[in-house]
Formats: C-alpha cells, sequence, structure tokens
C-alpha cells in the first residue's frame, strides 16, 4: 500500500498556538507511517500555484492551519484546523466559563479582543456575552488588532486607553488568541496611570506560564484534536462524543487586572498544567 502524503497548510509561523499544532500534525502523522509536505503560502496566487502541482507532488490529503485559503482543493480530500470550518474545542462552553470567572472577580465593564473582523462573531465571544447577559451585564467593547499580532493588539489596546474616559473603560478583557493577550497586557503595563484591567487568553501556550505573564488561558487538547481531524481524513471516521472539544481553563493571575511584571499571584490560585 503506497505511504499517504499529507500537505500541511499554513500562511505564518508566528503564532506560537500554529507552531504546537503543527508540530502535533506531524508528531501524529508520523505514528500512522505517513509523510507529512509543508505548505507554508503567503498570497493565494501561490496557494493556487501550490494546489495545481499536489497531483506531481502525490498530495492524497490537506490539512488546514490556516483560515486564508482551501476553498478550491478540487478533489484532495481536506480539513480545517483554523476558521469556520474547523474542528475546534467547543468555544462556547470556554467563553461561558471565562465570563463567569471574570464576573466572580467583580469586575463590571468587559471588552473581547478579535484578531481579525470577521462577519461570524467567534463562539468563544457568543458564549462570553451569553454569560454576562446572565448577569445582567454586558460586552461593552470590542476591540481589532487586525492580524493575530502582538504589535497590533498592542497598538489596538493603546488607543482604545488614551481614547477611553477613565469612568467608562472596560476593567476585563477576553482575547481571542494568547498573542492578542500579550500585547494588550503590555499596552496596560505601559500605559500605567493606575488602570487595572483583567486580561484572559485562549489557546494556553507555552509563553503563558511563564512569569513575565501568569495569563489565565483556556487551554485546547490539541492531541486529541489532531487525532479526530485525521481519523476523519484517513479513515473517514468521526467521533461522536465530542471529548476532542474538550478543553480546561488555566487559572494563573492575569484576570485579577493587576499586571506586576514578574510577580507571582498572591491568591492563593494554583495553576493546573
Amino acid at each position: 500500500m503506497a505511504t499517504a502524503v499529507i500537505g500541511i497548510v499554513s500562511d505564518e509561523f508566528t503564532n506560537p498556538n500554529s507552531v504546537k499544532m503543527l508540530n502535533e500534525v506531524t508528531r501524529q502523522l508520523n505514528a500512522r507511517g505517513c509523510l507529512s509536505l509543508l505548505l507554508n503560502v503567503d498570497s493565494r496566487e501561490h496557494y493556487l500555484t501550490l494546489l495545481n502541482q499536489a497531483g506531481e507532488l502525490g498530495i492524497t490529503g490537506l490539512i488546514f492551519l490556516t483560515a486564508l485559503y482551501g476553498e478550491e482543493t478540487t478533489s484532495i480530500p481536506a480539513i480545517w484546523l483554523s476558521g469556520d470550518r474547523a474542528l475546534r474545542v467547543d468555544g462556547y462552553a470556554a467563553g461561558e466559563e471565562i465570563g463567569r470567572l471574570l464576573l466572580a472577580q467583580g469586575h463590571q465593564r468587559f471588552g473581547f479582543m478579535h484578531g481579525r473582523e470577521t462577519q461570524t462573531q467567534p463562539r468563544q465571544m457568543q458564549g462570553f456575552a451569553a454569560s454576562l447577559e446572565a448577569a445582567d451585564k454586558t460586552l461593552d467593547q470590542q476591540l481589532v488588532a487586525g492580524h493575530d499580532d502582538r504589535e497590533l493588539a498592542y497598538q489596538a489596546m493603546m488607543a482604545y486607553l488614551k481614547k477611553a474616559r477613565a469612568s467608562e473603560r472596560i476593567n476585563a478583557l477576553f482575547c481571542e488568541n494568547d498573542v492578542l493577550a500579550f500585547g494588550a497586557m503590555q499596552a496596560v503595563r505601559d500605559f500605567g496611570q493606575g488602570v487595572h484591567i483583567g486580561v484572559v487568553g485562549f489557546d494556553d501556550v507555552d509563553e503563558a506560564r511563564s512569569s513575565a505573564w501568569h495569563l489565565t488561558s483556556w487551554a485546547q487538547r490539541r492531541d486529541l484534536l489532531v487525532a479526530e481531524a485525521l481519523n476523519r481524513l484517513l479513515d473517514n471516521r468521526v467521533d461522536n462524543s465530542g471529548a476532542w472539544q474538550q478543553g480546561e481553563l488555566q487559572v494563573r493571575h492575569s484576570h485579577h487586572g493587576k499586571h506586576v511584571h514578574g510577580e507571582m499571584s498572591q491568591c492563593g490560585c494554583a495553576s493546573r498544567h
């Protein structure tokens, strides 16, 4: 039987979650005896060129780590681990739990930071807003960085802090991913002026655990997500139990709002790894 060659399509590796997902995908493909072919695309034209060459390259399936490409997959089986069509954790439930955590902390005004502007609201934002509404609170502010980029998140947060009246500023922010959270937290630190904003991320990348951030974040089970993706792609087998959608909130310190560089939380909240 011929060895399966799986093309892994990505558009950038500056996001640490993409790197961790790539590592997990290639690890599991190796364990299944498949060959991995990385297709690092920088434009739609480049992607279409690679797609036309797929037959020559012997690609038998595609895994997308990006949401920007993939409409034209011809007859090649494909599955997504990013974007609206992706296999993903139950973001709605994650958003609800994060909302409850921030409400329990006593925060009163809430925001959400997007990476990109999209037509559909992220599921984690929907769950977040629902938990706030259940407590008679509202999602007061939405910020858009423009890309999943730390510097852009920093700029978006700094611009908001400069224009918002002190009495109207949010005091809790849920970010679509950890990269955005790092940028937002740094902006709060640099802005100073006694501003304290609780920040929660999503993905739980390695840096979230560092003493620089102590970032409270939602950890998805990348191993289960990738296993489900490969089962569907290679074996046409679906797990309807939803176990692969589970995740866990890693409670650290950042959601309190006092982001003191290098200091551990004094609240007694233990990190769960």
